[in-house]
């Protein structure tokens, strides 16, 4: 590191530290007497009255020049100044678009060895210093420079592409409708050159979705990464028409049809690598959204060794799936693997004495040996009707991409009876909750109890990188946890391999539960969920949570990236505890940038995302203990319950009630739970969430 350049650490260790910027600015230039007392109260009153930050009021007024609010925010922020040189040779960062730095008044001064220093203006924008981090893979460096230098500075260095990039980007809005001008546009070369270097940049990142969307007047670029968005610089308003219809033209879509949705499909090749484009467009209140799926076969690895599962789980699939007839199903809501998992195991029993035959929508992946058939809705090709179909082609397996409805879920039921095996995914978000699930959609309870022989349940959490660091709680808690307080745990620290978030790739984390007769009593008499799985623990089941702490306790993920990904709540009533680690207690340990990420192990799950509705709350169970459904007033209920993030790219929805009212249920989408009740003490471990009204019910209701 050269003298004089700030690590991005102590930048932000500074920021957590300040509290109001503007009123840290007002008594700094107050102390240097840029500004007088009758300053302070006239700004004060106007930025109150106007809702103006301060230092525009400031420089508006002429009170001060853009010199001393410079050296002002330098005081505060503790960083080096940067001022404009004649002759100054600064580099051209591709992946940051000059609109982007425009926008935001950033200048790029010097890169090297895996660094990038800027100059900005407004050095307390923690949000935009991260996004500058995720897309050039480089650690930043700031400096504070003079909004008029850094626009001068921008202008000169990217001149050569000024005007081509005006000619192109530039569109009257009282022609947005003229279809003509905008298919024109969207071949002009910066258009085609900006769609392709996100898609390069997207690829390169191992990105698995691409979010193009429309805010007013501000669209939004995001990536999803191992199962988390991170937004990445976005087009500028007038960019963002070209940029949709540019994609449009390449998925042959109908870039007229502006009111109703549109799927398409693109074909790349890239480094010699056949790349598939899912394309969803949607008509939205300021615009049209785009999601892109990226289908990368190099990228998939169909071997259910390198899945993760454990010893145990590996073994009883590989002996499920070559049973002869039945039904198995994986769970668990989009995004968690399960049309990935089945094509792992579709792998490996291919052989010249099966036919197998797959309905699917859509076909995802090509597999040799496996006949699949691809969902047509327009001319009435369902999975129900094609599932018909295959009965007279004499199937020896059956592979359903979704039950969705009693049709398609009755006829999966009839081929499992009648000497075929049926491998088909369901939304639930345990394996326990399948069986009601099934009788919900009108199944006969004796059919479901005799033709579903397994139902595995599974998540994909983040692996940590290699850059992990150590750390421990205290015996307390680690006994709670059913974690020996000898061993250490692990947690996310950041570097340029992982991009600085701590991750790269994703394991699976899973519960398979294998029908035995006591279970299949307990679905004819349509037991609730929470005693069907007490019931497959009692026969060595182990729940996603018992199977992400052996991760945990392997050091291969973390606590708070368990928590994220399971509903389960093992440690509530841990509301104190010691954290021992080697940083200082003010700085958040755990404020990683969540951006790129190494190969994943497993694509995400191919099911649409508008079927995440159709997916029930999973019931609430404990890890280690039996649950009752109401536990005595005497009974010890020491072992707490974790409830987190059901999925990364689900919303928070309303509580959904599947089996009866009474039924307890986790809610999806808060970041309550074990790093919430431990932070407190943590010094900064986790990151904070907010406990919300249902959380508070929820935890009363266990």
């Amino acid at each position: 590191m050269l003298p004089g350049y700030t690590e991005l650490i102590l930048t932000r260790y500074a920021m957590s530290k300040l509290k109001d910027k503007n009123s840290r600015l007002l008594d700094v230039l107050l102390e240097v007497g840029k500004i007088t007392s009758e300053d302070v109260e006239k700004i004060v009153q106007l930025r109150d009255k106007t809702r103006e930050k301060a230092d525009r009021i400031l420089l508006n007024l002429g009170i001060i020049s853009e010199e001393d609010l410079r050296d002002a925010l330098g005081t505060i922020f503790n960083l080096e100044i940067w001022e404009k040189k004649k002759e100054e040779d600064l580099p051209v960062v591709d992946c940051l678009p000059q609109s982007f730095l425009h926008s935001n008044r950033i200048l790029p001064i010097r890169q090297y060895d895996g660094y990038l220093d800027i100059a900005i203006t407004d050095p307390s924008d923690e949000s935009l210093l991260e996004v500058i981090e995720s897309t050039t893979n480089r650690r930043v460096n700031i400096f504070v420079g003079c909004e008029k230098d850094i626009i001068t500075s921008i202008d000169e260095t990217y001149e050569d592409d000024t005007e081509e990039e005006q000619s192109a980007f530039s569109i009257d809005h009282d022609v947005v409708d003229d279809i003509e001008k905008l298919k024109d546009l969207a071949l002009e070369a910066p258009v085609v050159r900006l769609v392709n270097n996100f898609l390069n940049k997207a690829l390169e990142i191992g990105a698995s979705d691409i979010h193009i969307e429309m805010f007013e007047n501000k669209p939004k670029l995001r990536f999803r990464i191992d199962g988390v968005l991170i937004d990445y610089p976005p087009p500028t308003r007038d960019v963002y028409f070209a940029t949709i219809n540019r994609i449009k033209i390449m998925s042959n879509l109908n870039i007229a049809e502006k009111r109703l949705p549109q799927d398409g499909r693109i074909r790349l090749k890239v480094g010699g690598k056949d790349i598939d484009l899912r394309v969803s467009v949607i008509p939205m209140l300021y615009g049209e959204c785009i999601v892109l799926r990226i289908l990368d076969k190099s990228s998939i690895s169909l071997d259910l060794s390198k899945f993760g599962f454990s010893e145990n789980v590996l073994k009883d699939i590989r002996r499920l799936i070559r049973k002869p007839e039945g039904m198995i199903l994986a769970t668990g809501p989009t995004g968690s693997g399960k049309t990935t998992t089945l094509y792992a195991s579709l792998k490996e029993i291919i052989s010249p004495t099966l036919k197998i035959i797959t309905v699917e929508d859509p076909v995802e992946y090509s597999l040799e040996g496996v006949n699949q058939i691809q969902v047509n809705s327009k001319v009435g090709l369902d999975f129900a009707s094609g599932l018909r179909s295959i009965l007279r082609h004499d199937p020896d397996v059956i592979l359903v991409g979704e039950i969705r409805d009693k049709s398609t879920a009755g006829i999966s039921i009839q081929s499992s009876l009648t000497g075929h095996l049926v491998l088909s995914t369901l939304h639930t978000n345990d394996a326990a909750s399948a069986f009601n699930r099934l009788l919900d959609m009108g199944m006969e309870d004796y059919l479901v109890s005799t033709c579903v022989i397994a139902v595995l349940a599974q998540r994909l959490v983040r692996k940590l990188c290699e850059c992990k660091e150590k750390y421990s709680l205290d015996k307390e808690s680690m006994a709670k946890l059913g974690l020996d307080s000898d061993k250490p745990l692990y947690r996310p620290n950041g570097c340029i391999e992982c991009s600085n978030t701590g991750y790269r790739g994703r394991i699976a984390i899973s519960e398979l539960l294998i029908v035995n007769d006591n279970i299949r009593q307990m679905i004819v008499n349509r037991e609730r969920s929470n005693v069907v799985q007490q019931e497959a623990m009692k026969s060595g089941m182990k729940t996603l949570w018992q199977d992400g702490l052996n991760r945990v306790r392997d050091g291969l993920t973390s606590l708070s990236e368990l928590e994220r990904v399971t509903d389960d709540t093992s440690v509530k009533n841990i509301t104190k505890t010691e954290v021992t680690n080697n940083k200082p207690n003010d700085i958040d340990d755990d404020s990683t940038i969540e951006t790129t990420s190494g190969n994943t192990t497993i694509d995400e799950d191919t099911d649409d995302k508008t079927e995440n509705n159709e997916t029930a709350e999973k019931d609430v169970i404990q890890s280690t203990t039996p649950f009752h459904e109401e536990p005595p007033p005497e009974a010890s209920f020491e072992e707490p319950v974790i409830d987190g993030l059901r999925d990364a790219d689900t919303a928070p929805s309303d509580k959904i009630v599947e089996n009866s009212a009474e039924e307890p249920q986790a809610e999806k989408g808060s970041d309550s739970g074990f790093i919430r009740n431990l932070q407190s003490n943590i010094g900064g471990l986790f990151k904070s969430g907010k406990q919300t009204e249902a959380d508070k019910s929820d935890s009363k209701e266990i």
